[in-house]
């Protein structure tokens, strides 16, 4: 007995071994909850694997891109601008991004609680399935009926809780009363008492199947139908050509955006997480609401239409001032003037709604598009069927509004209406009904802390005053007097100006520039600084630049 108790005193009382037996209780804690973690991750990526596979199959949204689509009608607009300021045009990666990394977070803890709770992790991965269902049935961005739109969302709801199940079930083990002995003789210890490895590897490699083969039919049959229409499409030459670019529209200064901004570098500021697919041979415009008669257009009915070129320059509503949200291109298109007038617009109207196939809806006013700015129902940009991004099939172009009231992209549908009648998308969200584009001015160069060498101080930008004109540019160093500038060759008052200046006698050291331009009817632009919200963005842009 007494050999016993020295040797039950030695093992608990020794410092060494006591110290080796909880950090391996810790260790194997960590390991335990790392794996739970993991297993819960891998059941949720097999149910948006496969279900972005069905979407794939079926034309429909994956659930990841309906729960996205809840949020941009939910986001207000004070937080669509923060998005559009801080990520640009990445603010859609950084949504869908956030998305998945917000499943994967919920995935994760679910695991860890299926160590214990297996019941409450598969609860909690159904309430998220169920989420998505519901994101999916109130998804207005597409047309494809609700059963379909739905099938998606159940798949990942179905796949993530069952292979959650599994691989919970061979992690854990089936031996709970083992379990509860184990647990007993070392509290706070997960680690499983069941732990079937054969069974385990088989959860996790048939789990990692799903996600292959929902991978490579979402690769296979993902593809956009419109992708293959727009490359059978031939744009005929238009009846009326613009004229040719004037010589010197150019400012022949290094770092001065081109003159026509080619499709690649265009801006794209929309609400789609998903762009339309929206074939060509399919697609049909209707004209209707308050006219004498309804029109309908199919694809080939607009190039059978007496087409017409113009180089417009667009710019959105959210660009700051001195943004990179403007753009200047050549379009072809009809004139919404024309069409308008054949309809017969009835008295008392007052505004266009126009709609995208993705159901979202622009106000624009109605003498903007049957005035003689030249607005058109686009479906070239540049020399080429428009961009899938740009609303292939068909968009509009409107001079002289942004584009929150006027660009409608993946263009299907024309009412001609009443402001008082309807609410187009952004009218809710706090911005203004109309919004004439406020005229204003950008320095191109310098960048912002560009170095110069004191004879090689060249600069110059943009300016654009629609529907008006640009007259006069204006550069001011440090707190000097106002300069005037060389503008660059007019093409039309809707389209930017450019403009060039060099200071000869720059002197050394750190400098600010400022610019400010005048437009046609002699109005000088505002030094105020408004934001964007609610009807775009005014104050002169500023730069910081050295002369070495």
């Amino acid at each position: 007995m007494t050999g016993v108790t020295r040797s039950r005193v030695v093992i608990n009382t020794n410092p060494r071994r006591r110290e080796r037996r909880t950090t391996s209780v810790t260790k194997t804690r960590i390991s335990t909850k790392l794996a739970a973690a993991g297993i819960g991750v891998i059941a949720a990526g097999a149910g948006v694997a496969a279900s972005s596979g069905v979407a794939a199959l079926t034309n429909s949204p994956s659930p990841i891109i309906s729960v996205g689509n809840r949020f941009i009608i939910l986001t207000p607009a004070w937080l669509k601008d923060f998005a559009i300021q801080q990520f640009g045009t990445n603010d859609k990666a950084v949504l869908i991004g956030s998305t998945v990394v917000v499943l994967a977070l919920i995935a994760a803890v679910a695991g860890v609680i299926g160590l214990r709770h297996p019941r409450v992790a598969l609860a909690i991965t159904a309430a998220v399935g169920l989420v998505a269902i519901a994101a999916a049935a109130i998804d207005r961005t597409t047309d494809v009926n609700i059963g379909l739109k739905l099938v998606p969302a159940v798949v990942a709801l179905v796949v993530s809780v069952g292979a959650l199940a599994w691989m919970l079930t061979a992690f854990n083990g089936r031996d709970e009363r083992k379990k509860r002995v184990l647990l007993a003789a070392h509290p706070g210890d997960d680690a499983p008492s069941g732990f079937d490895r054969r069974k385990f590897l088989a959860a996790v490699m048939g789990t990692g199947l799903v996600i292959v083969a929902g991978g490579i039919v979402t690769k296979l049959f993902g593809g956009s139908a419109a992708a293959g229409s727009r490359a059978e499409v031939m744009i005929p030459k238009p009846a009326e050509l613009a004229p040719p670019i004037p010589a010197g529209a150019q400012a022949e200064v290094s770092g001065v955006s081109s003159y026509i901004t080619s499709n690649t570098n265009f801006y794209r500021i929309d609400t789609a997480l998903q762009v339309p697919d929206v074939p060509a041979d399919t697609w049909n415009l209707c004209i209707h609401g308050l006219v004498d008669d309804e029109l309908n257009f199919s694809f080939q009915d607009l190039l059978d239409e007496q087409l017409i070129e113009r180089r417009i320059t667009l710019t959105c509503v959210s660009n700051e001032v001195g943004g990179p949200y403007i753009g200047n291109a050549t379009w072809i298109g009809v004139s919404t003037k024309a069409l308008l007038e054949r309809a017969g617009v009835q008295s008392g109207a007052d505004a266009v709604k126009s709609t995208s196939a993705d159901n979202m809806t622009i106000g624009t006013p109605l003498g903007a598009l049957t005035d003689d700015r030249g607005s058109l129902i686009a479906i070239a940009m540049n020399g080429e069927p428009l961009p899938l991004e740009h609303g292939f099939p068909a968009r509009m172009v409107v001079p002289g509004l942004y584009g929150y009231v006027s660009a409608t992209k993946w263009l299907t549908d024309i009412e001609v209406t009443r402001f008082s009648d309807f609410d187009a998308y952004w009218t809710p969200r706090g911005y203004a009904e109309e919004a004439p584009i406020k005229f204003s001015s950008r320095i191109d160069v310098p960048k912002s802390f560009q170095s110069f060498d004191r004879d090689t101080v060249r600069v110059g930008g943009v300016a654009w005053a629609q529907t008006v004109g640009i007259k006069a540019i204006e550069v001011m160093v440090d707190d000097g007097p106002w300069q005037q500038v060389k503008l660059a060759a007019e093409d039309n008052i809707a389209t930017w100006r450019q403009w060039s200046w060099q200071w000869k006698d720059a002197t050394p050291g750190s400098h600010s520039l400022t610019v400010r331009a005048t437009d046609a009817s002699g109005k000088t632009q505002t030094s105020d600084r408004v934001k964007p919200l609610p009807d775009g963005s005014t104050g002169w842009h500023s730069v910081q630049f050295t002369v070495t």
